[in-house]
């Protein structure tokens, strides 16, 4: 049934909000939506006592005189100073029993209202309805996106968090009891229409945020399987980036722009070379006819894997500028200035950059960087494997010694051949001889070559570009934008968890994958935000901070042997208050929600 109350507009701190007044009833008398209008405002002419300005029935009069005389009886006005007859806040009194009172159904709000929020200046929902979503599949869709962004999990795990812990079905107007298959099939649904969320997406954010594509972002990750995956083409054996080369994997290529956000994915075999898929990608972008800054097309920042000659030379040819790590150390270069531009990295490490006086042939610049944390790093590496070489050298050359061990020289040329192979990182640092007698091994020597002593190598690389005019900083800016898509990376393998895939066919691992990829995009809109009013959380601590905020659920008894149930929203934190003032959020979904239940 439904239950009418009269309400008020009025403006808290600067903030429209709906005051409560009185209780209407179930007003059965009244039967269009046009007397129930008439009765709040013949109410109000009636209280304050104004001229008729309208007429109305006999049942909207006799209704308005009897609700004016229960609120002369239950509510306190008061004029306001500049002699207007606005009223203040009214309370609303019950006489309770304390012993009464129970907090039940507490469950998480702020992290869940907060995402709920991002994915509506999205303008999540409306693309879902426009897509084909009933209303039904919108609030489950966006449940379950926000879902994956807080609490990211398999479907078995994320539907008992759905009914135990979460308000996020009571956000989207649903019970909380959705199964694991409901959301199995949400998942694939949403899989469906993966262009035209992506592409919405891009414009939304660029539109929002007011950003260009100026730039982007090139680059691939792997992602292991767990399982044999027999009947399936994607999940393929190739070089892990996890170091799970006993798993199949399967290849996740982005383009994402310096800001955070994605522009397009696609998935590829687990075996399929980082430098195959620049031209598909790019080209499939392209095909998109999406607007970029000044008709220009963006500048392509991509990493020494994919920097291929053929890659290089297919965006030149296509338009495209680029900005890469050469693959190739130069050897015979000259420098343009004698004393570098230096900068800092992120801990206050020096590095040098210059560019190269000449250009290849292509007309490619390039650019001397030297880090010295970069070089600390290397020379740390080398450091560990040198030790763990020397170990093994100092083995084979003790174990000659003893005896019973095999001294035939062969045998022990070919145990040396495996353990250079073993370090070949560092053996080549290393004249390695290998002592005999008459055939007999008498022993191992090694020393370290002079050339590596003078370490020049260490810590420096060189930038390629096709880019003109541009100077020293310009260039290391363009390039350092690369860490966004490691950053987003990280965030998809490890907060969000896209790591490991346990679905067994094609389709339910694609739509595992996008599922992380539409929860990236309510993080990178909110991590955005806060980033421009100087607040640099990390995902997971945001997450904290907003957890503190709870849904709570009161009953209580009056007098009149009732039981009153409301829902209640916590205040926010003071942390959580900052990030919602911060995101320009409302802190709260709703000041309360009562019921009033009739004893049995």
């Amino acid at each position: 049934y439904t239950y009418y109350r009269l309400i008020e507009s009025v403006r808290i701190d600067g903030k429209p909000r709906h005051r409560f007044i009185l209780g209407l009833g179930k007003l059965e008398e009244l039967k269009t939506d046009i007397q129930r209008k008439q009765l709040a405002d013949r109410i109000e002419q009636l209280y304050k006592n104004t001229p008729d300005l309208f007429t109305c029935d006999a049942i909207v009069d006799k209704l308005a005189i009897h609700f004016v005389t229960l609120l002369r009886q239950q509510h306190a006005f008061k004029q306001t100073e500049d002699n207007t007859n606005e009223k203040t806040q009214s309370a609303e009194y019950e006489h309770i029993d304390l012993v009464s009172i129970k907090h039940e159904e507490v469950r998480g709000l702020g992290a869940e209202w907060m995402c709920q929020q991002a994915a509506g200046q999205l303008k999540i929902p409306e693309v879902l309805k426009q897509n084909g979503f009933s209303k039904a599949q919108t609030e489950l869709a966006l449940t379950q996106i926000i879902s994956r962004a807080v609490y990211p999990a398999s479907e078995n795990k994320t539907e008992k968090w759905i009914q135990d812990n979460s308000a996020v079905s009571i956000l989207n107007n649903l019970k909380p009891d959705i199964s694991h298959q409901k959301l199995l099939d949400s998942a694939l649904h949403l899989y469906d229409t993966k262009e035209p969320l992506e592409l919405h997406l891009h414009k939304t954010t660029n539109d929002l945020f007011k950003l260009e594509d100026k730039l982007c972002l090139f680059d691939l990750t792997n992602t292991y399987f767990e399982g044999r995956k027999v009947q399936s083409t994607l999940a393929q054996f190739g070089r892990s980036k996890e170091k799970r080369s006993d798993c199949k994997l399967i290849v996740l290529a982005l383009i994402i722009g310096p800001e955070g956000f994605v522009k397009m994915s696609k998935l590829y075999k687990g075996n399929t070379a980082d430098c195959a898929t620049l031209q598909d990608i790019i080209g499939a972008l392209r095909g998109k006819n999406i607007p970029v800054a000044g008709g220009k097309k963006p500048v392509v920042a991509l990493d020494a894997g994919i920097a291929t000659i053929e890659n290089l030379k297919w965006l030149k040819d296509n338009g495209y500028d680029y900005i890469c790590v050469s693959r190739q150390k130069l050897k015979d270069y000259k420098l343009e200035k004698t004393d570098p531009v230096i900068i800092t990295d992120n801990r206050n490490h020096p590095i040098e950059l210059n560019l190269v006086q000449q250009s290849d042939e292509n007309g490619d610049r390039f650019m001397y960087v030297h880090s010295q944390g970069k070089e600390q790093k290397e020379l740390s590496m080398d450091k560990r494997a040198m030790k763990y070489l020397e170990n093994e050298l100092d083995s084979l050359h003790n174990g000659l010694a003893k005896k019973g061990t095999i001294k035939k020289y062969d045998s022990n040329l070919k145990r040396l051949g495996r353990i250079i192979e073993r370090n070949k990182s560092v053996s080549q640092f290393y004249d390695i001889n290998l002592e005999q007698t008459e055939g007999k091994t008498t022993g191992v020597k090694w020393n370290i070559k002079e050339e590596y002593k003078k370490q020049p190598d260490h810590g420096i690389y060189f930038l390629r570009t096709s880019l003109q005019g541009k100077d020293e900083k310009t260039l290391w800016v363009l390039y350092n934008t690369l860490t966004e898509i490691e950053s987003s990376f990280r965030i998809l393998k490890t907060d969000l968890q896209m790591r490991p895939v346990f679905h067994k066919n094609d389709k339910s691992s694609e739509a595992h994958l996008f599922l992380a990829l539409l929860a990236y995009s309510l993080v990178a809109t909110i991590r955005y935000q806060l980033k421009q009013k100087g607040i640099h959380y990390d995902w997971k601590e945001i997450l904290r901070k907003m957890n503190t905020q709870s849904l709570v659920t009161t009953t209580m008894k009056n007098d009149k042997g009732q039981t009153i149930m409301m829902q209640i929203p916590s205040e926010p934190s003071a942390p959580a208050k900052e990030i919602y003032n911060a995101l320009n959020y409302k802190p709260k979904p709703w000041a309360r929600k009562k019921s009033v239940l009739p004893e049995l």
